[in-house]
């Protein structure tokens, strides 16, 4: 009877230690984007990169140029220098560029250059019944827009302290009319999403000047509380932003302008008079950092960005900022960064830098309440 006993009481433990082991953890709304999406862990190793890019972003610390130059019989409108903000104002400073060639007779145009710009105006161009060819030395997969992050945020685009409140205004145009444009475009099919970011920081933030001058285009912002998040910093300002996908978006932006009786011919220029001595009447210069040479611009200077992309994560689906690193998920990759360099041409990514993130993100990640892992 005893020994009976005793085995009854051993069994009844065993699913009773069982239990308290299986306990499920603390979930909380700090572990969900406002919309209600998980908050889940990136997980960071060597073994998981898949390959190390870098860009150069084409900054001017007066901003973007879109403006008309006149030389003999051709007109030429400039579109360049959106530093780390080229896909987000892409439209947008498409949308003035093109209002420069409204007014003309003439309907044959030429674009320069393929990235997000150049095909942003090439479609406008469209849009207003122009007969449009785009020239261009690299086409997609091979242009910086192709490495871009590309959250809709413009970003390292413009010095505020020399900016003047005649830049704002174009800013805040070129701003509207992008982000209502890229609203459009949301959907699979040019890969556009909308996503939650957080800016995270050690002590109060401060909100740069594009936030404070245009909240309107920032929803969902607030300061959230350590409470209210579960990352390792004492304060976090969210807000919702849209991601564009650039390996999704450029060719579909492609088709369209095919489709709609634009051609692409592969073609780079010497020199500014070998550009002019094309045939089309009007010419929108979008090439990027191209522009400096082109049309002696010093002021156009490179930034380099590195990153490092580690095998995608389907259940990561935030944008993270933190003390010059940032993590932007997107669906062949998660990109990690990042650099920025001032006045570095040369493309091969940098060991060290690489080192660098992957560790900075290690350390981050690792620190984050992420109670499904």
């Amino acid at each position: 009877m005893a020994t009976r006993r005793r085995f009854l009481r051993a069994a009844l433990a065993v699913p009773l230690v069982a239990g308290c082991a299986a306990a499920p953890p603390r979930i909380g709304a700090r572990h969900y984007t406002p919309s209600g999406k998980p908050l889940r862990r990136v997980r960071v190793s060597q073994e998981r990169v898949i390959r190390t890019v870098a860009g150069l972003r084409p900054y001017r610390s007066s901003g973007f140029v879109v403006a008309p130059q006149k030389f003999d019989d051709k007109l030429v409108v400039h579109n360049y220098g959106h530093g780390g903000g080229g896909v987000t104002l892409s439209w947008g400073t498409s949308h003035l560029a093109v209002q420069h060639v409204a007014h003309t007779e003439h309907r044959r145009c030429a674009v320069i250059g393929c990235g997000a710009v150049g095909l942003a105006t090439a479609r406008l161009l469209q849009e207003r019944g122009c007969d449009v060819t785009i020239y261009a030395k690299a086409l997609h997969p091979d242009t910086t827009s192709n490495i871009a992050g590309a959250q809709w945020s413009p970003a390292s685009v413009f010095d505020p302290q020399v900016v003047d409140e005649r830049f704002y205004t174009r800013l805040g145009a070129s701003m509207r009319f992008a982000y209502r444009r890229f609203q459009n475009l949301v959907g699979a099919h040019y890969g556009v999403r909308w996503v939650s970011n957080y800016e995270l920081y050690d002590r109060p933030p401060l909100r740069d000047v594009v936030h404070r001058r245009f909240p309107g285009m920032y929803p969902e912002m607030r300061n959230l509380s350590p409470a209210q998040h579960p990352f390792a910093v004492e304060h976090a300002l969210h807000f919702d932003t849209m991601l564009i996908e650039p390996p999704v978006y450029l060719p579909a932006i492609m088709r369209d302008f095919r489709e709609a009786g634009g051609k692409i011919l592969i073609r780079d220029f010497r020199d500014r008079d070998d550009l002019l001595s094309l045939d089309e009447p009007l010419l929108l210069n979008c090439t990027g950092l191209g522009a400096r040479a082109l049309f002696s611009d010093s002021e156009l200077i490179p930034v380099k960005g590195q990153l490092s992309v580690v095998l995608p994560q389907q259940e990561v689906d935030y944008i993270m900022i933190h003390r010059g690193i940032y993590m932007i998920p997107r669906r062949d990759g998660i990109m990690l960064g990042g650099t920025f360099e001032r006045n570095e041409w040369d493309l091969q990514p940098d060991a060290a830098a690489s080192a660098r993130i992957i560790r900075d993100h290690q350390r981050f990640f690792s620190n984050m309440d992420d109670p499904w892992a």
